[in-house]
């Protein structure tokens, strides 16, 4: 057998079940703040692929306070250090004390580890995890495995594909 590419065993998102995904995910996080009744003071989203699924969970758990962190650590897909570009409202957050952090993915946990050293007692919270990084999301919905890559909506077009057997 020949080794894959990482495109060939790809995990294909639609832009509906990045919505039923991000949805089962603030159900998870319901009742689960340190707030009154379980409620969060604030969403930070780590742009951007943080920013639909933290839209989605702050709608579903009525957080109006939203904000983001903007890391940077890969550049197409190729993963790099992490480098924070644009800090959250600090006044805001604080140390992190009862605002949900949502990310897309977490795969190795590099980023999700720069965003815990700012923020070390905030929830972290992905759509998705990998095993690498499973160690530094407090809650996710579903595991994928380490080599598998994620193609999300925002960065995918559709476009005809041809058959794997014949012209017509």
């Amino acid at each position: 057998m020949t080794e894959r590419l990482p495109h060939e065993k790809g995990f294909h998102v639609s832009w509906d079940q990045m919505h039923r995904d991000s949805r089962a995910l603030a159900w998870r996080l319901d009742g689960q703040g340190p707030g009154p009744d379980g409620t969060w003071k604030a969403v930070v989203a780590i742009t951007r692929g943080g920013m639909a699924p933290a839209m989605i969970v702050s709608r579903e758990l009525d957080i109006r306070t939203v904000d983001t962190i903007s890391v940077k650590s890969y550049n197409h897909q190729t993963q790099s250090a992490p480098v924070v570009i644009k800090a959250p409202d600090m006044k805001l957050v604080g140390d992190g004390e009862g605002v949900l952090i949502i990310d897309d993915l977490v795969d190795t946990g590099k980023t999700l580890e720069v965003v815990r050293e700012l923020l070390p007692k905030a929830h972290f919270a992905t759509v998705y995890a990998k095993p690498k990084g499973r160690p530094m999301v407090d809650t996710f919905i579903t595991e994928v495995s380490q080599d598998t890559w994620i193609f999300f909506p925002w960065d995918m077009a559709l476009q005809y594909v041809e058959p794997f057997r014949g012209t017509d």
